[in-house]
């Protein structure tokens, strides 16, 4: 029998406290809601990272139940996610549903995996912005992370001189799992570290904060992978699917 989780103690227990499903529940508050059947769950959350976002974990085919039951609950416009393999069978079973796939890294870091130095150049920012956004445009657009976004809660920067050469952001955490997100380096300062530096310094302030620190990061880019293995993030390879 499917049962609704009502609280995030209920939703650690039901999925072994899986870094992924605890931070897309964003602690059960804002509307989001889990739901568990035999060995799986499903947590789902509006507008976390930019996206309506459902979280998939556990046994494949009481997933599969799961996944359709959430979307009765709260519609189509969310999309589920999980770990790779996971989802590969839950579109299986889902048959004609599915419209589109999408792959990509999870990331996470948990308390005591990162041995970072203090940074003394690297910072929170204030009344930045502007800067932050300028430097966002030229350098990565595509980011998620935007100052003044919903969930964007603070960023940090290193400077070189007066100019803001990288900046990383604090966004859309749980109250259990920070996320690391809007990581960029200006054009001309790249191939110095500097993006390492601010993503070391903000993922040891995430895991302070929040017990933990995650990421999401494209396949693709060999480089920021290597970047956060190196500073201590574990990867897992994920599938989001668009359903019909």
């Amino acid at each position: 029998m499917i049962r609704e989780l009502r609280g995030e103690a209920e939703l650690r227990a039901a999925c072994g406290d899986d870094d992924l499903v605890m931070w897309t529940a964003q602690g059960l508050t804002g509307g989001a809601r889990a739901w568990a059947l035999g060995d799986a769950v499903v947590a789902a959350a509006r507008q976390v990272s930019r996206h309506d976002r459902m979280a998939v974990w556990g046994d494949a085919s009481c997933a599969v139940d799961l996944v359709r039951h959430a979307r009765q609950e709260l519609g189509p416009r969310f999309r589920p996610f999980g770990e790779r393999g996971l989802m590969q069978e839950v579109t299986a079973k889902l048959d004609g549903d599915v419209l589109s796939s999408g792959t990509f890294s999870w990331m996470s870091l948990p308390a005591g995996a990162l041995a970072a130095a203090p940074d003394d150049g690297v910072g929170w920012l204030e009344g930045a912005e502007a800067e932050v956004a300028a430097l966002l445009a030229a350098d990565a657009p595509d980011s998620y992370a935007r100052p003044g976004e919903p969930g964007v809660r603070r960023w940090a920067g290193l400077r070189d001189g007066e100019v803001l050469v990288a900046v990383a952001a604090d966004a859309w955490p749980a109250p259990t799992v920070g996320l690391l997100a809007g990581v960029a380096t200006r054009a001309t300062h790249r191939g110095l570290g500097l993006a390492e530096r601010v993503c070391r310094w903000v993922s040891a302030e995430l895991v302070a904060a929040y017990g933990r620190a995650s990421l999401m990061v494209d396949d693709a880019n060999a480089a920021a992978l290597t970047v956060y293995e190196r500073i201590g993030y574990r990867r897992l390879p994920v599938m989001a699917a668009g359903l019909a």
